[in-house]
């Protein structure tokens, strides 16, 4: 325990005496290309500052792509001479992220410095992680806390001393969800295995301590930045309005799948499963795309090829503290309804934490929004570049209804608004593709037809 506490110390005299006897190299530290055609990041957060000594695979920083976010790791042992942006900035592919002072042959770094890859190899990783964490105890200790600048909004928000907060995150990182059980919002404790904190797909309702918070009108304007998801949806919706959308609206009945949901809750709650009713929306998509495959489908920018897809790779947007986003499920057409429902809260939960992987946001085929989740019954969905067609789902309503013999009933009632690329789709086929779907949650028993 004694040699870790000198261990600094001895480092930083080194470092001294070495600084004295000769200069080392100041290297700019680049951001390595991150893939996907990826040309720009915004830093989320820095992991050292000036001065700091850092080793080979110590984490200096996260960055966030378009959805997904990376932490970059050192190349090189040395110490932090300059940061070139601030957090929120947006970094370049191929800029300097930080200038390093390397200790080591010059030539060493020159060779460093072609390498593309980002993350260590697996032993260096696990290394990377207990300094990381070792790295984040300094920091607390320091005062400074390690959160999100999203968490930061929210304390500044709430009042909340970030520092009086009990951490649950990697490292001693504070969460959002630690915030709002420090304010009273969540109950629970705060442990990292906490799993009662409930999370829904729509984290635009109110919180429970509603009646806590004060609206004040705003003392003066406030510019917000278009970073992260928002900055992604700038360029989805840019592309979107190149599209020509065909809008059908239809009102589905579903008083069978909702006996259905009843009857299988029980059993969902055995295998650990939370049950809503998207899953058997999705299902009924995916089963409906067997028959209509031209709706499952991705065009190119020449708008030469429509190619239908084979894989069901359903996306769903949803609502995070961040903005929106749209992971999908990938292979639908092979899995149960449970296993769509697990995934499904997966991705909820990745999306609440805004903590999606690239692949999670890659790869969807065709797209359902789940508005009632929120509120509303019909909605004008837009198309998400490059796929074809685009579903929103309203909420669930009770309302009365005629049946066939001219009763009037009580009848639960589903709202569904489609859009499709006219370029390339007919509005028969939509039109033809939402009576399928329809004819399968109306009637739940014909999905059992359908079973492999």
């Amino acid at each position: 325990g004694m040699l870790s506490l000198l261990r600094p110390l001895t480092t930083t005299c080194r470092a001294i005496h070495a600084s004295a006897a000769l200069r080392f190299p100041v290297v700019p530290f680049k951001l390595s290309d991150i893939g996907e055609g990826i040309a720009e990041v915004q830093v989320k957060e820095w992991h050292v500052k000036v001065g700091d000594r850092v080793a080979q695979f110590d984490q200096l920083c996260e960055v966030q792509s378009d959805k997904a976010t990376v932490t970059i790791s050192s190349r090189y042992d040395g110490v932090i001479k300059k940061l070139h942006y601030s957090v929120d900035d947006v970094a370049r592919v191929g800029k300097a992220l930080l200038d390093i002072e390397v200790e080591g042959e010059v030539e060493g770094v020159e060779e460093v410095k072609e390498e593309k890859k980002e993350s260590p190899a697996p032993a260096a990783a696990a290394a990377a992680a207990s300094e990381g964490a070792a790295a984040s105890e300094a920091a607390a200790a320091d005062g400074k806390v390690l959160a999100t600048p999203a968490v930061r909004r929210v304390a500044i928000e709430n009042n909340v001393d970030l520092s009086k907060v009990a951490a649950t995150g990697k490292g001693g990182r504070v969460l959002k969800e630690d915030v709002l059980r420090h304010i009273g919002q969540i109950s629970g404790a705060a442990s990292p295995s906490s799993t009662n904190v409930r999370s829904s797909p729509a984290v635009g309702g109110a919180p429970a301590a509603a009646a806590a918070r004060v609206f004040a009108p705003l003392s003066a304007d406030v510019v917000v930045p278009i970073r992260g998801y928002t900055r992604a949806m700038v360029k989805s919706m840019s592309e979107a309005l190149k599209i020509p959308h065909f809008g059908y609206n239809d009102e589905f009945i579903v008083n069978g799948l909702v006996d259905v949901r009843k009857e299988l809750k029980g059993l969902a709650k055995e295998r650990g499963v939370k049950l809503s009713y998207m899953p058997f929306f999705i299902k009924a998509a995916s089963l409906g795309l067997l028959e209509f495959p031209s709706l499952n489908a991705t065009v190119d920018k020449e708008l030469e090829n429509v190619t239908q897809r084979a894989a069901h790779n359903m996306c769903l947007a949803m609502d995070t503290p961040g903005g929106l986003v749209v992971p999908c499920i990938k292979h639908c057409e092979q899995r149960t309804i449970f296993e769509i429902a697990a995934e499904l809260d997966r991705l909820t939960e990745a999306a609440r934490r805004q903590q999606l992987s690239r692949e999670d946001l890659s790869g969807g085929t065709f797209t359902l929004s789940n508005i009632g989740a929120i509120g509303g019954t019909y909605a004008s969905p837009v198309i998400f570049a490059p796929q074809v067609a685009i579903g929103a789902i309203g909420k669930m309503q009770l309302l009365p209804r005629y049946n066939k013999e001219g009763e009037l009933k009580p009848t639960h009632i589903v709202n569904v608004s489609w859009a499709a690329d006219h370029r390339v789709v007919d509005g028969a086929s939509m039109a033809r593709f939402s009576n399928r779907m329809r004819a399968y949650l109306e009637h739940p028993a014909t999905m059992l037809a359908m079973l492999k």
